[in-house]
């Protein structure tokens, strides 16, 4: 064994984990699943913006709690530092090796989320965005690339099975997470102080926040609906304000131990083949002659930059990941707050629907990724844009009726956006091969990768600031229809301090409909209507990006413009 890597962490080199003759590489799939489960808990996020959003009112949202846009961001900032480290971190990692970056990937994404834990406990919003955010996006990037680079290595000859597997796992790792960080919510939530009925608690209303008068002097409350009680086994009520837990920073705790622990074991697993191994009895076939789309030719790295194909992909997968990550970051609250006046969305159904997104995102990474090998890539992402176009513009449609049959529809065209988000993931790497050749494919598809990260700003900014205009329109309609003496008597101020109690979390479109008059539409339903027309648009735009992909021209091949790397050993 070479001790080149002298030193404590010498062990981790790729250099000292060369696998031995007769080393069964079917040990190195299960580790990358691992690691791809792990890190893909991420498209779980969803299910921390309720209790993020709560966690002083805990059964509601009080007025210091953080909002639904602030919290959204967090994914935002873990999915851009995701895409920075998946484009910059490949040579580091042909430089170390893959047990090196996945032990690196194992203290980022665990230690994120005790960093993110710390934040919650200590009410520090900044210390989530550098926990989750910063650190453990790092880890996501630098976890998503070591399992793809390391299989390539060993499965030569059944490249697409392999990086599939490891892709899917990353797709699926909601299937896991969902649930988990659902279960390990509820078991360490805990109810706040219960005061009464709202008719039975002396209330005042102070900078348009609820005080109730007690015995020891006023203290913060929230008025919870049924619904709201429900969820922790209370009743409707007057709840006090910073007495309950929503189980979130226990949480963080508990699942940055278990992934750190999970990942460790995983990456230990890595070994990589001897120079010059091959799978017995496997020989490479010739690259079949040149067809249409698909090229024998190769372009360098550098090169890629320069040709128009590259910045039209980077559009292509831009635009289809900004239209469905910004959904995935808000998935269950939009379902909550759409269909949550039918009984059949319960807590248990949304996390449930966040479970099934992960499902569809992982199959439609085998389903869209396999159909291209036969319709051929630009086609493909053609039926992304024009289906997907049809699809963004129905939703509005079911959630303007409302109904259990709109549930359905609303159910089905989400989970079909869902396989073409994550086919879109995995069609991408056989279409830049298509286009600049096999040689430095890994590279350019890092570079492309950061597409993904400016998707991940553009998406949940798109979809928060949408929804935060509709419902600020939507609170100033209800108000305006709302008798002054009820709202005074359901608030305690006046219509006139409107902003203030809207800013303080008093007033919402929940508590509005209350004492709205009979026969007022619920603008609940409406409230992602804009957003889903603008998701629309850009799936319109990116259609057009795609059906301008021409194949690369003769000047930018490698032979023109790198003729010492033409012919690689």
């Amino acid at each position: 064994m070479s001790n080149s890597g002298a030193g404590p962490l010498g062990f981790l080199l790729k250099e000292n984990i060369v696998a031995p003759d007769g080393y069964n590489r079917w040990r190195v799939p299960p580790a990358s699943i691992a690691i791809h489960l792990c890190i893909g808990s991420v498209y779980a996020w969803s299910v921390f913006n309720a209790p993020l959003t709560r966690e002083q009112g805990v059964v509601a949202s009080a007025g210091n709690d953080w909002s639904l846009s602030s919290v959204v961001w967090i994914f935002s900032v873990a999915i851009v530092c995701l895409g920075l480290a998946a484009a910059f971190g490949g040579k580091w990692l042909e430089k170390v090796g893959p047990r090196f970056v996945g032990v690196a990937a194992a203290f980022l994404w665990g230690g994120g989320f005790l960093v993110g834990s710390v934040g919650i406990s200590t009410q520090q919003l900044w210390l989530i965005y550098l926990g989750y955010g910063v650190l453990g996006g790092f880890g996501l990037g630098l976890g998503y690339v070591s399992p793809v680079s390391t299989l390539i290595r060993w499965f030569p000859d059944r490249r697409g099975m392999a990086t599939g597997m490891a892709i899917m796992g990353f797709g699926g790792g909601a299937m896991i997470g969902a649930p988990l960080i659902g279960g390990l919510l509820e078991a360490f939530q805990k109810a706040p102080e219960y005061l009464g009925a709202e008719g039975a608690v002396a209330m005042i209303t102070e900078g348009g926040r609820r005080f109730a008068e007690t015995a020891a002097g006023n203290v913060e409350v929230v008025v919870a609906s049924a619904n709201q009680a429900a969820a922790f086994g209370g009743e409707a009520g007057v709840y006090v304000v910073g007495t309950g837990d929503t189980g979130a920073a226990a949480t963080f705790m508990t699942l940055g131990i278990s992934y750190f622990i999970v990942m460790m074991i995983a990456a230990f697993q890595y070994r990589v083949p001897r120079e010059g191994w091959k799978p017995e009895g496997w020989q490479p076939k010739p690259e079949s002659a040149s067809k249409g789309m698909v090229t024998d030719n190769h372009v360098h790295i550098d090169q890629s930059l320069k040709t128009p194909q590259f910045w039209l992909l980077w559009i292509v997968l831009c635009f289809n990941v900004t239209a469905g990550i910004g959904v995935i970051g808000v998935a269950k609250t939009m379902i909550n707050e759409i269909f949550g006046n039918l009984a059949i969305v319960t807590a248990g159904f949304a996390g449930t629907y966040v479970l099934m997104i992960s499902v569809f995102n992982m199959c439609g990474r085998f389903f869209w990724a396999s159909t291209s090998d036969y319709i051929g890539r630009q086609n493909t992402y053609h039926c992304f844009f024009v289906l997907g176009t049809i699809l963004y513009l129905s939703i509005p449609f079911w959630a303007g009726m409302g109904t259990t049959t709109a549930l359905i529809g609303f159910y089905i065209a989400t989970m079909i956006i869902f396989t073409m988000y994550g086919g879109g993931f995995a069609t991408i790497p056989a279409y830049l091969a298509d286009m600049f050749g096999t040689l430095h494919v890994g590279g350019i598809h890092g570079r492309l990768l950061t597409a993904w990260s400016t998707a991940g700003v553009l998406g949940p900014f798109a979809i928060t600031y949408l929804r935060n205009i509709s419902v600020e329109s939507a609170i100033a309609d209800l108000a305006a229809k709302v008798d002054p003496a009820a709202f005074a008597e359901k608030f305690g101020a006046p219509v006139s301090q409107l902003s203030e109690l809207v800013a303080a979390k008093t007033v919402t479109v929940a508590s509005l409909m209350e004492i709205a008059p009979a026969g007022t539409v619920d603008p609940t339903g409406t409230l992602y209507n804009t957003t889903m027309y603008c998701m629309a648009a850009l799936l319109i735009i990116a259609f057009f990006a795609n059906l301008f992909v021409r194949p690369v021209k003769s000047h930018h091949h490698v032979e023109q413009t790198h003729p010492k790397e033409a012919y690689p050993a």
